[in-house]
């Protein structure tokens, strides 16, 4: 049994602790949002947040995350809230197939949350780990550049 913070929520998943936690997210948890690409942390497909920091979900022991907060893209917002990022690709149009942008879209969260203002080379080497086949890659960082213009747009407003 591991106990760990899935999207907020507490979790008790009836895995082994040396199972990927991949496979604990996609069968127990009934998520399918992190998808299996490798399985060799090259695609960056698997990818969520542990304690804020991405990590590949193909390797890493379900053990290995116990008491700890792990975020996939499900948790990044939901459909009457989306998080600044979804909009954005959305707006973007910075998706083709789909298939990585669950884990780019973490990897990004991640980033915006460190840096408000990320330059193109910042955004570079956040997603340094993703592979994506369909060649959206501007787009992708249009939509990132977006997201950071609509979150530092957020934090003015809420300066009184």
């Amino acid at each position: 049994m591991v106990q760990f913070m899935l999207n907020g929520e507490a979790v008790a998943l009836a895995v082994p602790d040396d199972v990927p936690l991949l496979q604990a997210l996609r069968g127990p948890a009934g998520l399918s949002g992190p998808r299996f690409g490798c399985g060799n942390e090259l695609c960056g497909s698997c990818m969520v947040l542990v304690g804020g920091t991405p990590r590949y979900a193909c390797t890493l022991a379900a053990g290995a995350v116990a008491g700890q907060q792990v975020v996939t893209v499900e948790g990044l917002g939901t459909p009457a809230a989306p998080h600044p990022l979804q909009s954005a690709f959305l707006a973007e149009q910075a998706g083709q197939c789909g298939y990585c942008l669950s884990g780019i879209l973490v990897s990004a969260a991640a980033l915006l949350a460190r840096d408000k203002s990320p330059d193109e080379a910042a955004i570079r080497a956040a997603l340094e780990p993703h592979l994506c086949r369909c060649g959206s890659h501007n787009r992708i960082i249009r939509a990132i550049q977006r997201a950071a213009e609509a979150i530092q747009s957020a934090m003015a407003e809420a300066i009184p």
